[in-house]
């Protein structure tokens, strides 16, 4: 819930003002083997990196360095996911649309591409579409499921995907 309420703060965000949304809370919490699982299920987690990321905030981990499993791992050390969270340019993510549990969120990244979260946050897979037309753009955009790390299709007018319950694709159009 903190990391949806940040879209009142996303214009005030930038290099020197950081917006924080808090601790990440993946992995084993805690210190000093005083740990314990997260809640968050592996979807909630790609979920809550994702969307620190697109707004900029420090990702602050909550989790024991010297005790991490190999899913932590992975989901703390995704280059293209710490790029959008360290882009220079520090733009913050805002929300652009809501249908019921179903949001889109867009970042813009000082090379020019856009930074798309689409967010499944009801308790059913779902399948979400995201048009140029939303996104104010137009033209022939490459599209990167940047968790993959995968080029998925270049399109002209919209993209369409199946999102997990509780989980996001997080995409990278150039």
């Amino acid at each position: 819930g903190i990391g949806f309420s940040q879209d009142k703060w996303s214009k005030y965000a930038g290099p020197g003002h950081w917006n924080d949304a808090d601790m990440l809370v993946v992995g084993n919490l805690g210190w000093y083997g005083d740990t314990r699982p997260t809640k968050l299920t592996p979807n909630e987690q790609y979920t809550h990196v994702s969307l620190w990321s697109m707004l900029a905030s420090p990702l602050l981990l909550g989790c024991d360095l010297a005790d991490l499993d190999d899913f932590t791992f992975s989901l703390i050390t995704n280059t293209e996911v710490i790029e959008i969270n360290q882009d220079p340019l520090g733009a913050s993510a805002s929300q652009i649309e809501k249908d019921g549990e179903k949001e889109i969120w867009i970042k813009e990244m000082e090379d020019g591409s856009k930074v798309v979260g689409l967010f499944n946050r009801s308790f059913f897979d779902s399948e979400m579409t995201v048009s140029w037309e939303l996104l104010g753009i137009s033209k022939k955009w490459k599209v990167r499921d940047v968790w993959r790390q995968k080029d998925l299709s270049e399109s002209i007018e919209k993209f369409t995907t199946p999102v997990p319950r509780h989980g996001v694709v997080l995409l990278r159009l150039f």
